[in-house]
C-alpha cells in the first residue's frame, strides 16, 4: 500500500522560525503556490496517479481557485490546519478554533465534508494527545499526524505503530495512517517525504519503497521549487533542511510514480481490514 499525499502551503510556511510564524510575516514574501501547484498537477497527469491534498484553510481563503482546482481534478481534499502552527504550542481552545476555521474554509470552497487531518510538522506528541479528542468532536474520521520516531518538532516515539491502525482515546476511536518507518542502525528512520526524501538518492528510495508493505508519503509544493528565495533569518541547520535537494526532487518523485503504483487516502482507507487493524490506546 503506497499512499501519495501533499501538504498544500506556501513556500514560506516554515516551522520553528520566528520570522515566518504569523500572517504579518507571510505578507512580506511573494506567493509562489500557483506555479508550484501546476508542477504537481502536471506530474500527476503524466503519471496517472491519484493523491490526497492536505490543505491549509489560509490557502482556501487566499487562493480559493487552487482548492477548487484540486477538487475539480477529482483529488481528495483534507485539512492541514488553518494557520500552520505547531499543535503542541497551542492551547486546546486555540487548536479547536484553528481546526474549525480550516474545515469551514475548505468546505465552503468545495462544498464537501472534510474527513481527514494532518497536523503541521506532525506536531502531535504524548503531551498533546487531546488533539485526537478535538478531531473526533469536529467530525474528523481519519488522521495522518503520527510520526512514530524522533523529530526536531513533533514526533510521537511512544506510539509504537507504523501502519494503519485505530487510535482509542477514552473509548472514542479514530482511524490513523502514520508515517512509515524502516529499521536503520537499530532505530526507526524515515524516507517517504519532505527533507528525508530530498536527502536520499533515488536508488535508495526505490529499494526502501520496494521493501515496504506500507508507505505514507508527504510532499509540499516548495519541495519542487529550486528557484524559491532563501530566507536569510533561518539557522544554518534549518536552511539545510529546507533547501537541500530541491533541484532534483521533482524528478525523483516522477521516477517513483513511474516505478510504483500509488493510491489516495480514501482508497487506502477502503482497502484496510479495520476489523483486524491494531488499536493503540493513548
Amino acid at each position: 500500500m503506497n499512499i501519495l499525499t501533499f501538504d498544500i502551503e506556501e513556500w514560506f510556511h516554515i516551522l520553528d522560525n520566528d520570522s515566518t510564524k504569523t500572517e504579518a510575516d507571510w505578507a512580506k514574501y511573494p506567493s509562489r503556490i500557483q506555479e508550484n501547484m501546476e508542477r504537481i498537477f502536471q506530474l500527476l497527469e503524466e503519471t496517472n496517479q491519484q493523491a490526497t491534498f492536505f490543505c491549509l484553510g489560509w490557502v482556501a481563503r487566499k487562493h480559493p481557485h487552487i482548492i477548487r482546482a484540486i477538487a475539480d481534478k477529482g483529488y481528495e481534499i483534507a485539512t492541514h490546519s488553518d494557520l500552520h502552527q505547531l499543535a503542541y504550542e497551542q492551547s486546546r481552545s486555540e487548536f479547536k478554533n484553528d481546526l474549525e476555521t480550516s474545515i469551514k474554509a475548505l468546505e465552503d470552497a468545495i462544498g464537501k465534508k472534510i474527513r481527514a487531518y494532518r497536523a503541521p510538522g506532525f506536531s502531535v506528541k504524548q503531551e498533546n494527545k487531546w488533539v485526537f479528542e478535538v478531531l473526533i468532536e469536529n467530525g474528523i474520521e481519519v488522521d495522518c499526524s503520527i510520526f512514530p520516531a524522533k523529530r526536531s518538532h513533533g514526533g510521537f516515539e511512544q506510539f509504537g505503530v507504523a501502519e494503519p491502525c485505530w487510535i482509542d482515546i477514552d473509548g472514542h476511536r479514530l482511524k490513523e495512517f502514520p508515517i512509515n518507518t524502516f529499521n536503520g542502525l537499530g532505530k526507526p528512520l524515515i524516507f517517504s517525504g519532505g527533507g528525508y526524501f530530498r536527502l536520499f538518492p533515488y536508488t535508495v528510495l526505490q529499494q526502501l519503497t520496494k521493501q515496504s508493505d506500507y508507505v505514507m508519503t508527504y510532499f509540499h509544493p516548495r519541495d519542487f521549487d529550486a528557484e524559491q528565495p532563501m530566507i536569510e533569518e533561518l539557522s544554518l541547520l534549518r536552511k539545510f533542511k529546507s533547501y537541500y535537494g530541491l533541484s532534483g526532487c521533482l524528478e525523483k518523485l516522477r521516477d517513483l510514480l513511474i516505478d510504483f503504483p500509488f493510491i489516495d487516502l480514501k482508497t487506502a482507507e477502503s482497502q484496510v481490514n479495520w476489523n483486524e487493524a491494531k488499536t493503540v490506546l493513548i
